[in-house]
């Protein structure tokens, strides 16, 4: 049986459903939000690539990508919808266009990641700010959270979101995986990246998409998989009971985080709500993307 916040949560999509314009004022809506780059210098150096669309007087959404992943992911989040918000993407150290150092000690601890996400908040002035972690992306705004608190952050959604490493949140597949990504050798490497991918869906994407996927994943070098054997997850929760709000959003079908892991912030942070996508896999954002964003568009403007 559904909890309250659940219950609670589908009211999110009610509320965004009811804010859809008829056809005859569909002229006045803003149209699909224009990209520009953005260069994002971290603490220690390093150069992160990063993308602005919209106003950028608008309250702002930074998206936050997960594992081996890349800001292309977000694709389907750059609509007329969420036009009323500055979208703001970038790569994380070691991913997609981002700088990528080669020892494993510049992605073993929490802080430095924390520090790059505060970088994007102060260097696009995005004060106030929606922040939505995917998997991975969940722990780096967790430790942002905790080191630099919540005084600019307005909301967080978290997606399929990785908040803790108790291993009855994680599937057997995410652990069996996760290791082979950071192997000396390259076809064991190869295989893991692969299958790694295919288990953030609970159906394929189209071939196009699969294989720009598939491009951007095997840019991750390997001393990034190597580095986060060591990071660490203690005391997050802090930071995430101080959140003013969360929105848990979570495929029913994920083959690598289980639900439980996103109902579990439901007592860390009571302003949370959760809404379970029943057909979707790890990847909500994509595979149902219409649903994910009248929820996020509601959500932003609470």
């Amino acid at each position: 049986m559904a909890t309250r916040r659940e219950i609670l949560a589908g009211s999110l999509t009610v509320a965004a459903m009811g804010t859809l314009m008829p056809a005859t004022a569909m002229a006045t809506d803003p149209a699909q939000p224009v990209g520009q780059p953005v260069s994002i210098r971290t603490r220690d150096g390093l150069a992160l690539s990063a993308m602005s669309y919209g106003d950028a007087a608008a309250p702002p959404i930074i998206f936050v990508h997960g594992l081996s992943q890349s800001r292309l992911c977000w694709d389907r989040q750059l609509v007329a919808e969420l036009a009323h918000h500055r979208l703001i993407t970038f790569d994380l150290r070691g991913h997609g266009d981002s700088d990528k150092p080669t020892q494993p000690e510049a992605y073993a601890d929490g802080a430095r990641w924390a520090d790059d996400l505060a970088a994007v908040i102060e260097q696009t002035g995005s004060r106030g700010a929606i922040l939505v972690g995917w998997s991975f992306g969940g722990l780096v705004i967790g430790h942002y959270l905790r080191r630099h608190g919540t005084g600019a952050v307005a909301g967080v959604n978290l997606v399929d979101a990785v908040t803790s490493f108790d291993p009855q949140f994680r599937t057997e597949e995410s652990g069996h995986w996760g290791a082979r990504l950071a192997s000396p050798d390259l076809d064991v490497r190869s295989e893991a990246i692969a299958r790694f991918l295919s288990l953030c869906f609970a159906k394929l994407p189209p071939k196009t998409d699969l294989d720009r996927m598939l491009a951007y994943n095997g840019m991750v070098p390997r001393a990034v998989h190597l580095g986060l054997g060591s990071i660490e997850a203690n005391g997050l929760d802090e930071g995430y009971a101080r959140v003013p709000r969360i929105l848990l959003s979570h495929g029913a079908r994920d083959a690598l985080v289980r639900p439980g892991m996103s109902r579990r912030m439901l007592i860390v942070n009571p302003r949370s709500n959760l809404s379970i996508y029943p057909e979707a896999g790890h990847s909500p954002f994509y595979e149902d993307a219409a649903r994910f964003n009248r929820e996020l568009a509601a959500f932003s403007r609470l």
